[in-house]
C-alpha cells in the first residue's frame, strides 16, 4: 500500500494516468488506447506497459484479449493504496475520504487504546514516547508532523500485543498520512501533542477506560480540525463507553 516511488518518466506516467482514472477524467470501463497515450505523453510503449502494470497492481486497470486494456470498476480499486488515496484527494474527494477515515478510526482506535493499556510493554511505552517527542519537535514541518503522528498510532496498535491489530496500520496509515499532511499544513490547527499525551499517560498507567476515553477525545479533536479546514461537519468519532465502564 506504499506510494509508488519511481521517479522520472516512468513515475510521471503512473501519476498522470492514475490521477486521471481516480479523478474520473477516464471513466470506469473505458478502453485505453495504449499507443495513443504513449504518443500523447511522449513515452515509449515499453514505458507505457510498465506503468500500466503498476496501475494494474492498484486495481485500476486490467487487460483482456479482444478487449484490450481498460479501466476497472471502482469496486476493484485498492482504495487503501497510498497513491489512490492521494489521487482521490487531488481529484476533490478529500472530504468524503476523511469522513470514511474518521468512521474507521472510531471503530478501531478506541478499542486499541483500551487493549494497549492492558498489554503494553516498556518497549511500547518507549516507542510511543519517542513518537510524541518527534511530534512536538515537528510542529513547523507538516511532513515531519505527519510522520510523527503516524508513528504514534502505529506504536499504539503494536502495544495491543495482537499481531493482527498491529497490522491495522496498513489500513489506517495511508489515509492518516494524507489527513495529517492537510491538517498540519494549516497553522490554525491546535497543537496535537496534549491529546496524544493523554492517551499515552492512560496507557502508561494501565487504565483501559481512561485510555479509551482519551482516544475518543483525540478523535473528536481530529474531527474538529477537519471541520476548520473544510467548513463542513464530519461524522462524530462515535459514542463514549457506557456509564458502567467509567
Amino acid at each position: 500500500m506504499a506510494a509508488y516511488s519511481a521517479r522520472g518518466v516512468h513515475g510521471q506516467v503512473v501519476q498522470s494516468l492514475g490521477s486521471r482514472i481516480v479523478g474520473g477524467a477516464v471513466p470506469e470501463g473505458a478502453i485505453l488506447d495504449v499507443r495513443a497515450l504513449g504518443e500523447e505523453l511522449d513515452v515509449s510503449l515499453t514505458v507505457m506497459r510498465e506503468s500500466l502494470k503498476v496501475l494494474a497492481g492498484k486495481g485500476l486497470v486490467d487487460a483482456r484479449q479482444k478487449r484490450g486494456t481498460f479501466v476497472r470498476e471502482r469496486k476493484h480499486w485498492n482504495l487503501l493504496d497510498a497513491d489512490v488515496i492521494r489521487w482521490r484527494v487531488e481529484g476533490g474527494a478529500g472530504e468524503e475520504l476523511m469522513r470514511d477515515l474518521a468512521d474507521v478510526r472510531s471503530i478501531i482506535e478506541p478499542a486499541a487504546a483500551r487493549r494497549a493499556a492492558l498489554h503494553r510493554t516498556a518497549a511500547d511505552l518507549g516507542a510511543l514516547e519517542a513518537a510524541l517527542d518527534s511530534m512536538g519537535r515537528a510542529r513547523v514541518d507538516s511532513a515531519d508532523a505527519a510522520e510523527a503522528d503516524a508513528a504514534f498510532h502505529r506504536a499504539l496498535l503494536a502495544a495491543t500485543g495482537n499481531e493482527m491489530l498491529a497490522r491495522m496500520d496498513l489500513l489506517l496509515e495511508p489515509g492518516l498520512r494524507e489527513r495529517d499532511r492537510l491538517v498540519h499544513a494549516h497553522a490554525t490547527v491546535d497543537d496535537p501533542v496534549p491529546s496524544h499525551r493523554a492517551v499515552l499517560d492512560a496507557v502508561r498507567d494501565r487504565d483501559p477506560v481512561r485510555a479509551e476515553l482519551a482516544m475518543l477525545d483525540l478523535l473528536a479533536k481530529a474531527v474538529e480540525d477537519l471541520d476548520q479546514l473544510t467548513g463542513r461537519p464530519v461524522a462524530p468519532a462515535g459514542p463514549r463507553p457506557s456509564g458502567e465502564e467509567r
